[in-house]
């Protein structure tokens, strides 16, 4: 038979006892999947003596391997429900959510009766993948399809639901904040885990350090049992946070061959050194304990186990110690059954100042534990808040971590960390730097993790790198009475196009600002138009501090910025092509409608008498159309914008003086016009370019006799209009 591979769960590597099962390297693959298919006595076995070997495999947590046969018997019987069923087990415990999903599905497909929680399974796979969409679809479905049954599990849905709204809206909004691997000096293709950083030159943690596969061997214990390592920084190079190659952990005799080891962490005076063992039993099950060790006489003494009801029936573990106000409290995750909220629970123990004895462990609270797994503690002192891993808040996949005011035993202001701290996957140990400015580590299973076996398998250890808070703050103002404009969008928009937008409903917005870009921010109400304000943090490094800019956005019911004008577009003779020195007057007009969706242009353009009228009507429309395409090039919807040629109609000077050519007026005629107008029934004319002044100059003058029944869509102002000076529309026509 084959031999048995090296079964691993999150408790094996010290995270969390029974959360998760994971078989990190179950078989090689391709030519050595299993030592040679060909001579696997097991590939040869009847259909049933190999299904019951796949069973017991599956019942002894060895889903790798277990999973390998399934898919022998899939092959046999590709409908059969049960195979299918189990296959998406195996690979949900083995944390390979794509194919997991996809027998799921099939198994609910062929057995919904039998097999009805598979679709909310499925749903928690395509959760798992980042897949929201089709995840909140699928958990829709779920309880729709079951009406009067799964109540727990549908109220679970609407839970899971909700994280997918979050995170999709998180990644959207993302925390200022880099998180990079720490890479393959610290990581390997086993689960790394519990980062501990020695102020900010090293970082302690827990690992295998395997990265072939390791053949399970009672003999062979010391070659994969979990250890203490330490990697130093390495300075001098280009990559921040980037690591020496780890060395065995020295301080005292806390690795032990027969035993998993993990989970470090020093008292706050730096005297007692706190950290697990976990020991396999049964089935290849691990049941961890909490250790101390005092530093004495100039040394570390033997770990001792606590007692005083820290260490209880089943497993206990992940200590971390720190001072809350003036108390020293050792915090820590169990999955005891007494006073538990469900699954593993954050609990406390204060520290007898006297004599160093651990008073009796309090369940840390309703604000804190669910009814699903809370796990991995650690309290930050500065801020005085605790921060912990949970699947049973409402998370972006699995595991996220989330931040609480407050401790011991009271709690507010519970948060999620948001993204790119928490992904879809599991994210687990968070920790900040304990002196300068706090970056931070987490522990997540995230796309990019070293894996031996699928890409989110295996744990890896992650730098934070955390981006100054920059934030773009301030109020929405109608110019006209210097009060804000309520029930406002305020739109801001990145160099590259990127769009967030904040429904104000009295004025005020704020938006999170990251290094390296250019913002334009504007506001967007009904028959209002809007100025802008801009933001620059190019020039902002990651160290700098936190920064708040302070903005005001104007808007007006008239729909203008009064200094806002149109001028010297020019054409080349004969040409409808624009020339360079008419693309600067146009990106005016572009930023200005870009920032006021509710207004359009219309597009006049003229020619001098020269030429037949149909020929010159052929090349003035042709003009006014170059226009319109550069502005819908430059992102203007055409369907805000109008052309027209009207050749030599209404010509602004005269073409011939005393008989004689006149240059300077033919100039004058070959001319385009450009008028923003509302979108709306009347077309109100705001801004015409063949009048002088700007807008505001403009709005003030607009004519309340304008003549009510001219077609403005056909004729675009009288002659004497066209005529006046301070037209800067300049457009030509041909012979």
């Amino acid at each position: 038979m084959t031999k048995k591979w090296l079964l691993l769960t999150l408790a094996t590597t010290c995270l969390v006892s029974t959360v998760v099962h994971f078989d990190a390297n179950a078989q090689q693959q391709n030519k050595e999947k299993y030592r040679n298919k060909a001579n696997d006595p097991v590939a040869k076995l009847p259909y049933y003596k190999k299904l019951r070997w796949a069973d017991g495999l599956f019942r002894a947590g060895s889903y790798f391997n277990a999973a390998e046969y399934y898919q022998q018997l899939l092959q046999e019987q590709e409908r059969n429900p049960y195979l299918t069923y189990q296959l998406a087990e195996c690979y949900w415990f083995t944390r390979d959510y794509v194919p997991s999903a996809k027998y799921y599905h099939d198994a609910y497909a062929l057995a919904p009766k039998i097999y009805p929680e598979a679709e909310f399974k499925e749903a928690m796979m395509l959760k798992m993948q980042g897949q929201y969409d089709a995840s909140i679809a699928t958990f829709n479905k779920f309880i729709a399809d079951n009406p009067k049954t799964f109540k727990k599990l549908k109220k679970r849905a609407l839970r899971e639901i909700e994280g997918c709204n979050m995170a999709m809206n998180s990644v959207k909004d993302p925390v200022p904040a880099n998180v990079v691997n720490a890479g393959p000096n610290v990581n390997s293709a086993y689960t790394e885990s519990a980062p501990y950083p020695l102020g900010d030159t090293a970082l302690l943690f827990s690992t295998m350090n395997q990265n072939a596969v390791v053949e399970y061997d009672k003999k062979k214990r010391d070659e994969y049992m979990s250890r203490f390592m330490v990697s130093h920084k390495q300075y001098r190079v280009a990559q921040v946070d980037s690591f020496q190659w780890p060395i065995k952990f020295q301080d005292g005799q806390f690795n032990n061959p027969k035993v998993h080891v993990g989970n470090g962490a020093y008292s706050p005076g730096g005297d007692r050194f706190y950290f697990t063992r976990c020991a396999e039993g049964d089935s290849m099950s691990v049941t961890c304990k909490i250790y101390v060790s005092k530093f004495e006489k100039a040394k570390w003494s033997d770990p001792e186990m606590l007692g005083e009801g820290i260490n209880e029936e089943g497993s206990n573990t992940q200590p971390y110690v720190a001072k809350v106000g003036k108390k020293e409290v050792l915090f820590f995750s169990s999955n005891r059954k007494l006073q538990s909220r469900g699954g593993y629970d954050i609990w406390y123990s204060v520290i007898d100042p006297r004599n160093g004895a651990y008073r009796r462990p309090q369940n840390a609270g309703k604000q804190i534990n669910t009814d699903g797994d809370e796990i991995t503690p650690y309290y930050d002192s500065r801020v005085n808040k605790l921060y912990f891993a949970s699947n049973g808040w409402v998370t972006m996949g699995g595991f996220d971590i989330f931040s609480a005011d407050g401790g011991p035993s009271r709690y507010t202001n519970l948060s999620n960390l948001g993204y790119p701290i928490n992904t879809s996957a599991d994210e687990l140990y968070y920790i900040k730097d304990p002196v300068g400015k706090p970056d931070a580590y987490v522990v997540s299973n995230r796309i990019g993790s070293i894996a031996l076996k699928n890409p989110t398998c295996c744990d890896d250890i992650w730098r934070i790198q955390y981006e100054p808070r920059l934030l773009a703050m301030g109020k929405v103002i109608n110019r006209a009475t210097n009060k804000p404009v309520n029930e406002v969008v305020v739109k801001m928009v990145d160099e590259q196009g990127n769009q967030k937008t904040y429904n104000s409903t009295d004025g005020n917005f704020a938006f999170n600002a990251t290094r390296g870009h250019s913002y334009v921010l504007t506001g967007d109400k009904a028959h209002y138009t809007t100025t802008r304000a801009t933001v620059n943090t190019m020039d902002v490094k990651r160290t700098d501090p936190d920064d708040t800019v302070m903005l005001t956005i104007y808007m007006d019911t008239i729909g203008i910025d009064p200094n806002f004008r149109v001028s010297n577009i020019y054409y080349d003779f004969n040409k409808a092509s624009l020339r360079a020195e008419s693309v600067a007057s146009l990106d005016s007009l572009v930023s200005f409608m870009k920032d006021n969706s509710s207004l359009s242009v219309e597009i006049y353009a003229f020619a001098d008498s020269k030429g037949t009228d149909a020929y010159n009507k052929e090349l003035s429309q042709r003009r006014s159309q170059s226009v319109l395409e550069y502005l819908e090039k430059n992102g203007i919807a055409s369907n805000r914008m109008i052309a027209k040629g009207f050749g030599e109609k209404m010509p602004a000077a005269p073409n011939t003086v005393n008989g004689k050519d006149n240059p300077s007026g033919r100039q004058a005629n070959r001319r385009t016009v450009l008028r923003i107008v509302q979108e709306d029934p009347n077309r109100r004319v705001i801004f015409n370019s063949s009048k002088p002044g700007t807008l505001g100059e403009q709005e003030k003058n607009l004519s309340i006799n304008q003549d009510a029944n001219e077609d403005e869509t056909e004729q675009p102002d009288s002659e004497s209009d066209m005529g006046k000076p301070g037209s800067r529309v300049n457009k030509e026509k041909n012979p």
